[in-house]
């Protein structure tokens, strides 16, 4: 029976810990200490719910007890460092929140403020400050709600190695003095490309595994959609953050129809689109619609959504209308140039144009460096060659791509293809 609630509990905590973590760390600016309060209200939920039974409002509950908690450190540090007159608003503005019994509701008038305080968590968790890869784990482990060991499994690192990178991650705020903020003006347009990023990057990294066995991980891009819907609940009217989400419910429409039985990756123009998922396409859609009556000129994430879209509308990777997918590829190069962006801009100019046109875009990117180990760029150029009928170089492009990807679903498809070749 225990089993059941601990199983109940880790899926409450999983929805209500970035708001008990921003409410905390809004009081006690550190989100190490945040985190950890955030942690004591857990296991005394793992302790008391099991005995006491659930409570009506459990996300109440845990606020509460954080809060609660949140006093307690912040009078034990005024008394260790003799500060009390520099918190002593902090403990003023605690104080409404301590009340005697901890399952009462959360106030609805702060409700407001539980949405300020999640905005404000996302910011600083994504901060431009850190690396890429410790601002998707701290996202992860504070917003996400997943322990260290998920998140290790997820990205494919080693238990230890994620741990260390979370408490650098916190460690580096703390030292730099990084404000538990949104910003403003010009510097929240540049903080928010950051946010964006991070949830990019967790969905690709589900999508398109990098490494390992699997070729999708869908836990991961389960994750990145919940947050770019908490994100868009947050800034509803930001037509990037749109352009984000519409992206990924467009892309995670295909989920089903990207493998075969067998687990093997089916590639876009063969999936079966009966299978795609048509009520995340009709939301992307609607988000597209949205995002373009908010901005007159695009963003990268509406652009790349746009894109989605062209592949969404298509009954067939025949009708797509590779015209228009070439032309917001040029607005993308533009907008947001990249070796990659300009690798997918060959692939539709090929469809569009011909194989020989394409392989003319690619050319000038096989002496880029940025992808000099990347298997795509190798993967596209066998297929353009093999359209060409140059099929021995073909052959050699798919088996330079085999060698140089690191997950296994890709590698096996990739030596077929070049097997099919001999």
């Amino acid at each position: 029976m225990h089993s059941a609630v601990h199983e109940r509990i880790a899926a409450i905590w999983r929805l209500e810990s970035a708001a008990v973590v921003a409410a905390v760390a809004r009081r006690v600016r550190d989100l190490g200490v945040a985190e950890d309060i955030a942690q004591d209200a857990l296991v005394a939920a793992l302790e008391h719910w099991p005995v006491d039974g659930m409570p009506d409002k459990p996300g109440a509950w845990l606020m509460r007890v954080a809060l609660n908690r949140a006093i307690d450190h912040l009078r034990q540090r005024a008394t260790r460092e003799g500060h009390e007159a520099d918190i002593a608003a902090d403990l003023q503005a605690l104080q409404a929140d301590r009340v005697p019994d901890v399952a009462d509701t959360v106030d609805a008038a702060r409700q407001d403020t539980i949405g300020d305080d999640l905005l404000r968590l996302i910011f600083t968790a994504c901060h431009p400050l850190l690396s890429a890869d410790a601002r998707v784990a701290l996202t992860l482990k504070l917003l996400g709600g997943l322990t260290t060991q998920e998140i290790a499994r997820a990205m494919l690192q080693s238990e230890p190695t994620v741990a260390q990178r979370i408490v650098r991650a916190q460690r580096t705020l703390r030292e730099a003095g990084v404000p538990f903020e949104v910003p403003r003006g010009a510097a929240l347009a540049e903080r928010l490309g950051s946010v964006l990023e991070v949830i990019y990057l967790v969905f690709n990294e589900g999508y398109t595994a990098t490494r390992g066995d699997d070729w999708m991980r869908p836990a991961m891009c389960d994750e990145a959609l919940r947050l770019a819907r908490v994100l868009l609940a947050l800034m509803p009217d930001e037509p990037e953050v749109l352009g984000l989400l519409a992206l990924l419910e467009i892309q995670a429409s295909r989920s089903a129809a990207r493998t075969d039985a067998e687990g093997r990756p089916v590639l876009l123009e063969r999936q079966d689109r009966s299978r795609w998922d048509h009520l995340l396409i009709r939301r992307g859609l609607e988000a597209i619609a949205r995002a373009e009556s908010l901005a007159r000129t695009p963003g990268p994430y509406q652009l790349q959504a746009a894109i989605a879209a062209c592949h969404a509308r298509a009954a067939s990777a025949d009708a797509t209308d590779w015209g228009r997918m070439a032309a917001l590829y040029d607005d993308l190069a533009r907008v947001q140039p990249s070796p990659v962006v300009e690798l997918n801009r060959a692939v539709a100019v090929s469809r569009h144009a011909g194989a020989a046109a394409g392989l003319q875009v690619l050319q000038p990117l096989l002496a880029e460096p940025a992808l000099a180990r990347y298997p795509w760029l190798a993967a596209v150029q066998g297929d353009l060659l093999e359209q060409l009928g140059r099929r021995d170089e073909a052959r050699a492009a798919f088996e330079r791509a085999a060698a140089l990807t690191h997950n296994a679903q890709d590698r096996a498809l990739m030596q077929a293809r070049a097997a099919s070749l001999n």
